[in-house]
This record gives structure tokens, sequence and C-alpha cells, in this order.
């Protein structure tokens, strides 16, 4: 399931409207807010409070209606409500309408202006954040390349056998290469041992998993991203005795894959891979720091958004949570600085970021207190 891709992202980017509006809600995945439809009301009360701002502006009903329609369409879709991540971003303008399921936390916001207010969806572009998991039973096996934003299942019927058959270490070889990567039914293998005992069993599960670990090792250390396990705990020792793939995270997803969706299994994988995905970005902001009071590093808005447009910015770390109001002349390369939101500024921080992606820099969202230089908002790290 995509979530966001690159080119969805620069499509958002590079639009221009009248009127572009951007909603970013917080939405839960079960329990009872769902089943009270908090999620579908928190947006009719963000999408309210738009038309009414719209109307003042002086936008005329048959204009607010084509933005609008798409959206209340939506608030109608009692099957998309059913199946949320932790936040929904939504971007309509009179010719466009997207929306993302996404498993981040927003705040409740809206921006309306000429443009789509991308900034919160940044670290999708970041391309580092990717890593694959590998959900695996004595009778299903499955595979998954995932980022923050993503999870796409991979098949791979011609790598793995998928289960765990009575003679498993007699006549395996054979019957390898006639397995599935899939379970039919999502039925449960047993174990089968010689005569019973456990070691037998172990030794047939540690088989099974070891002809998993070296069909998938050459597609692996294509990228060398790390590997998540969802798998039973009694599961994941067998597992790791058999496994030969150094950037296996030593930490299990507990449970049975076949229990969630594939958004639960995004949303668990990515809390075991979590500690291991900022691992590029904390290079960079130590990179930053050694370079710091050189000409490679700036703090300056003043600087950094002409060096943007230039394609000089290797690495944009923009403080989580902040914004900066101005206006920039391309042609004159000069910023200009404004107090508050009015209907004649923008975000220099949302400048700054589709722009620096678009001339293939990264962009980190990063929390005040991890910033490289704090008394900015934003921290550029150039190109040599």
């Amino acid at each position: 399931m995509s979530m966001i891709n690159e080119k969805e992202f620069k499509k958002l980017a590079g639009h221009k409207n009248e009127v572009c509006v951007s909603i970013f809600i917080p939405t839960q995945r079960a329990g009872k807010e769902v089943l009270e439809e908090k999620n579908k009301k928190h947006l009719h009360s963000e999408w309210v409070q738009i038309r009414k701002e719209l109307k003042e502006e002086g936008k005329d009903d048959a204009l607010i209606n084509k933005i609008g329609d798409p959206i209340e369409k939506l608030l109608e879709d009692r099957d998309f409500w059913r199946h949320q991540s932790d936040g929904l971003a939504i971007f309509a303008s009179p010719d466009l309408f997207e929306k993302y399921t996404l498993p981040v936390n927003f705040e409740a916001y809206h921006y309306i202006s000429e443009e789509f207010y991308v900034k919160p969806l940044v670290p999708a572009m970041t391309g580092d954040g990717k890593f694959n998991i590998l959900a695996i039973q004595l009778g299903d096996v499955s595979f998954y390349e995932a980022s923050r934003f993503s999870i796409t299942p991979v098949k791979i019927d011609d790598l793995t056998p998928s289960r765990l058959e009575e003679r498993v270490g007699y006549d395996y070889k054979e019957k390898a290469l006639q397995f599935r990567t899939q379970a039919e039914g999502g039925e449960k293998t047993q174990f089968h041992g010689h005569g019973g005992s456990e070691r037998d069993e172990k030794e047939e599960a540690k088989q099974f998993f070891r002809a998993v670990d070296q069909g998938l090792k050459k597609y692996l250390n294509k990228e060398k991203l790390p590997l998540v396990v969802f798998c039973q705990d009694y599961l994941f020792p067998i597992y790791k005795e058999a496994n030969t793939y150094n950037n296996l995270i030593d930490q299990v997803v507990h449970g049975n894959p076949n229990d969630t969706d594939l958004l639960g299994i995004h949303q668990k994988a990515l809390k075991v891979a979590e500690p291991y995905l900022n691992e590029t970005r904390d290079e960079k902001i130590e990179k930053y720091r050694e370079l710091s009071k050189t000409e490679n590093t700036t703090s300056a808005v003043s600087d950094i958004i002409p060096a943007v447009h230039q394609g000089k910015v290797d690495t944009l770390f923009i403080e989580n949570r902040a914004e900066l109001w101005g206006e920039y002349n391309e042609d004159k390369m000069k910023v200009k600085f404004h107090e508050n939101r009015n209907n004649h500024n923008t975000s220099l921080l949302n400048l700054a970021a589709k722009k620096t992606i678009e001339m293939g820099g990264k962009v980190y969202l990063v929390e005040h207190e991890f910033m490289p230089e704090k008394e900015s908002k934003m921290n550029a790290l150039f190109r040599f």
C-alpha cells in the first residue's frame, strides 16, 4: 500500500491555483473514537471553518462547492473511515483532490493559499527511512518493503518456501521449489518431529527458517536495509539461529501477522524500526556541526532560500512545528519577512522544503532541541 511517493509529492508541491486548501487531522486506527466517528467529525469541523474563511475572503459559492464536493463525499464514505492510520492529509483545489492516510501524528491544521502546504510530508521524501519486514510463521511467509510512509508487498515466490512440510529435512530440497509464498486460506502448520521430540521440531523449524534466510540473502544484500521480523515470540530465537543477514534488528514484532491488516503490520514494524531510521539524519547533523562557522553551512534564512533555488543545498534542517512567514523575490534573490500570516505572503519553510526536494536535496523536520543551530528555524548544509 503506497501512501505517498515522490512523483505525487512533486505534483502537489508544484500545483498552483486561485485557491489551494491543505488539511491535516490526527486520526485513530480503532477503538471507541472510530465507533463514534471522531475522525469524520474532525474533518467536518475543519471544512466548516475553511468554508467560512473562504466566504469571508469573498470567494463565490460555485468555487467553494467545487473544492468542497469531494470533501463532502469523503465524509459520507463509511468504508474509508474504517481504515485509518495516525493522520490524514487532504489537498483540494478546483482542479485537484488528493488524500493520504499516513502514519504521522498531525496536529489539526488547515492552510489556504495559491499553493499546497506540503512541509508535513517532507519526511517521506528523505529516502533513507527505508526498511524491510519479514512476516513469518511455519505456514506462511510474507515480505514487504517499507518506509515511514509506505508499505508494499514483495512477491518472493521464487526465493523462499512458504511452509514447513511434514518431511522437511528429508526431501526438502526437492520440495522447496514447489512451495508458494502465501499459505492458502491462512491455514496453520504444526511442528512435526521425527519422534515427536521437542529437539526435532526445533531443528526442522530452523531448517525451514534457514531456507528462507538463504532465499532472501541476495535480495536483502542489494540495499542492506534494516530487517524487522514479525512472528510469534517462540519462533524468533529459532529464526535468529538460522539468520545470516547482518542487518537483522534484534527485536521482534510479537504476534501472528495474520491477525492484523497491512496498516497494522506497518504500524507495529515501524515502532521497532524507528530507532534505526534516523542514522543518516544524525550523520548529516554531525557533519553540519563539524563544518559550522565555515562557508559550508548557514543558519541565515535570507541566505538559505536563494541557495535552495540555486541548487546549492545538500541538506536542509527545518524546525518541526515552527513557522516563518514572508515573501521571496526570485529575480532579486531577496527575502522579506513578515510578522504574521496574511493574504500576500507565504510559508517560507514550506517554500524552502519543497524547493530543496525539487532540486535533489534532502529535508529533515527536526525537533527544536536537535537543530544544529537552535537560534534559527532553518539550517542548511551546502553541497561541496
